[in-house]
């Protein structure tokens, strides 16, 4: 999944810097910008579960926060983001935020997720690249950008700085958790490794374990960012604008982007249509949905990073909540609370039986609920009724 390819009433979150704008080398943040609404915990040395370093020293957690806590601090709500999003799942853009609210069809005020009832909170995931430490962060013995150096990261390093993120919060249990796609996998994961900490949870789109078909899908844009020469085996950070990887990042959005919609609705919106007045046969002309690709590909490089992007799909090919746990059935059969299990029926990147299996595998859950859209994953904000009606009717049964 990507929330960045939204074009409805969260169209907000889609635009990013304008399209005149330079591409830099990285659109991380970086330390010394605006912080926006970011909140900074320095959770220190974070253990790490497969990287051979054995320990990423000195993380910081960039957070953001909504609502106010109860006095029994029973409303607290975790949002778990996507593989590019960031902890601003709410709000407009503004200075500090390239983008507005990823989520802002789900979380807000009236919305199932409201700041008005709820202590919502939203964390950058380590590796990420909008204030929590990730491969553009100063390496603490010199000062440089991680790039390269910057460790192999897994849904349980990201869960595991999660759950120390809430210690920090004085939070005893999330009322409840959530997450579309790398944000349902967290959610998930917190199941195994912190049931008594999650009241409910609610994974969108996604799936217990990361099959081969996903992993093959990722694999191919991880090697076009990697195959880019301005890539630079990952340090890249003092190039100037324009000399980055982004054409291999853009690719890898491409090749994303196909997967988050579906063949139907790809060929009934372009069809063959030439785009504007270009002939794309032999004359240097584009196709309607060419066009389009690359668009989302520019877009996407002038409000990410390469290395992140790299390391997080990385992190999304790891997920197996069954791993040394006697398998995903095993592992989610421990959580004995409320689930919700939402898939959306075109969807060929985490297709339903994916859900099916989280279904059958959770007993708190009572039969998936099905997103019907043409549009395929990214149905689930395209499809912002359904999403609703959904989440609504779950929350208030908790």
């Amino acid at each position: 999944m990507d929330d960045d390819g939204i074009e409805t009433d969260a169209l907000a979150a889609d635009q990013g810097p304008g399209p005149g704008a330079p591409i830099p080398a990285s659109a991380a943040w970086r330390e010394g910008e605006h912080p926006g609404r970011r909140l900074f915990f320095a959770l220190g040395d974070l253990p790490l579960e497969a990287d051979p370093l054995g320990t990423l020293p000195d993380v910081v957690l960039a957070y953001e926060t909504w609502g106010t806590l109860s006095p029994t601090k029973d409303n607290a709500v975790y949002v778990a983001h996507a593989l590019t999003g960031d902890s601003h799942v709410f709000g407009p853009a503004e200075p500090g935020h390239h983008t507005g609210g990823w989520w802002n069809a789900m979380v807000g005020h009236g919305k199932p997720i409201d700041p008005d009832k709820h202590f919502i909170v939203c964390a950058n995931v380590v590796g990420g690249c909008q204030g929590s430490t990730g491969p553009a962060s100063p390496h603490p013995e010199d000062g440089r950008p991680w790039g390269s150096r910057f460790p192999y990261v897994t849904m349980r390093d990201m869960a595991r700085a999660e759950i120390a993120l809430m210690d920090h919060l004085e939070i005893d249990r999330w009322r409840l958790m959530t997450g579309p796609s790398m944000g349902g996998m967290r959610a998930l994961e917190w199941t195994v490794m912190a049931p008594e900490r999650v009241g409910a949870i609610a994974p969108v789109g996604s799936t217990g374990a990361t099959t081969a078909d996903q992993i093959a899908w990722s694999t191919a844009q991880v090697a076009a960012i990697q195959s880019d020469p301005r890539y630079r085996g990952g340090d890249y950070y003092d190039a100037a604008d324009g000399d980055g990887p982004h054409v291999g990042m853009g690719i890898a959005r491409m090749i994303a982007h196909t997967t988050y919609r579906s063949a139907g609705e790809l060929n009934e919106r372009f069809d063959r249509n030439y785009q504007g007045e270009s002939d794309p046969l032999g004359r240097g002309g584009l196709f309607a949905v060419q066009s389009y690709l690359e668009h989302h590909a520019r877009k996407l490089a002038r409000r990410f990073d390469a290395n992140t992007y790299v390391r997080l799909a990385q992190a999304i090919q790891s997920h197996d909540v069954g791993r040394g746990r006697g398998g995903v059935e095993t592992a989610l059969a421990r959580y004995t609370d409320p689930a919700l299990v939402i898939a959306i029926d075109s969807d060929r990147l985490y297709p339903m039986q994916n859900s099916q299996r989280l279904d059958a595998a959770l007993s708190g859950s009572n039969g998936i609920k099905v997103v019907h859209s043409p549009v395929g994953h990214d149905g689930f904000l395209v499809e912002a009724a359904q999403m609703i009606a959904f989440m609504d009717e779950f929350e208030r049964s908790l």
